[in-house]
């Protein structure tokens, strides 16, 4: 059955000026897919370019070089103001800090219901009321919660709400930039067990970006490892978790805690030294059925002999 792709990332690439002559390449010529219906994680280090990556699919970047196209459409390029409002109706993102992305000025009910104002989703104040409280409950809050301040939650809370917000205009499309990475690990897996809930009840498809690969399998169909600007490695969760083939991804493999003390007094963390020929000649190529990796020619005759 032929999958549909909701979102085609080709070549895509993002430099930053900084002050007035050194330049920053934070995405370097990456490509990828997600299809409809699946949770696409994208994990790496800090600073290796994921965030950069949603942010400039979303447009609240301009990419450098490089196509985004979503639901067929680039997402590039000046658009009209009719056209802007459809995307951003239909691709939604969760941000990384649930402190700093809810204004502390505005009660919740109406933050919630900003979405619904904008795109005129709702014809009166009673429906706009009714909305917001049917996306409260279905994040875990009660209606009550609408009357109050971002400061008067907890962390976990407070990401329940930017959940909230962003499924108030009935998106397709969700990119959950590390929402759980400031939260604690207790709230952790109540945050993303919801997201896998409304997945499955909305039909909704997931960029999911974090740095902790373990939960990314947890909630990933596919995984995309991200290092230095480069998309080093893409497979299924599971193979990508039993057989990484690219050095980067089994040094974060093997960085992963167990709860188990004796695999952690003998645990060995696999230290990568990146090569500088790598970084010239690595290109990322099909290593075996849907398992991608940037590797030089080399190493691509090495890892297909051994698959």
């Amino acid at each position: 059955m032929t999958r549909e792709k909701v979102l085609e990332v080709k070549n895509l690439s993002k430099t930053f000026k900084v002050g007035r002559k050194r330049n920053v390449l934070a995405v370097n010529d990456i490509s990828f897919d997600v299809y409809r219906g699946e949770t696409f994680g994208l994990v790496g280090e800090s600073g290796c370019g994921k965030t950069t990556t949603g942010r400039t699919i979303i447009r609240l970047y301009n990419a450098t070089a490089g196509e985004v196209l979503f639901n067929g459409e680039s997402v590039q390029g000046k658009k009209g103001k009719d056209e802007l409002k459809r995307f951003n109706q239909k691709m939604q993102m969760i941000f990384q800090d649930p402190y700093a992305s809810l204004n502390p000025r505005m009660k919740v009910e109406d933050i919630i219901a900003e979405g619904i104002d904008i795109h005129g989703l709702a014809s009166s104040k009673e429906e706009r009321k009714a909305r917001v409280n049917e996306l409260l409950n279905i994040v875990g809050l009660n209606d009550n919660h609408g009357n109050r301040y971002p400061h008067e939650f907890s962390g976990g809370q407070r990401q329940r709400i930017g959940i909230a917000r962003a499924l108030s205009v009935n998106p397709e499309f969700i990119i959950a930039d590390e929402p759980i990475s400031a939260l604690d690990v207790s709230i952790q897996a109540q945050v993303v067990n919801l997201l896998k809930k409304l997945q499955q009840d909305h039909g909704l498809t997931y960029l999911f970006i974090a740095h902790d690969l373990s939960m990314v399998k947890y909630i990933s169909d596919r995984i995309g490892v991200m290092h230095n600007g480069h998309l080093v490695e893409l497979a299924d969760s599971d193979e990508l978790y039993d057989n990484p083939l690219h050095p980067y991804t089994r040094s974060l493999l093997s960085a992963i805690p167990l709860p188990d003390p004796a695999h952690e007094r003998n645990r060995k963390r696999l230290e990568y030294e990146e090569d500088t020929d790598n970084l010239v000649n690595a290109t990322f190529r099909e290593v075996k059925d849907n398992h991608w990796v940037r590797c030089t020619d080399d190493e691509f005759r090495d890892m297909s002999d051994n698959v």
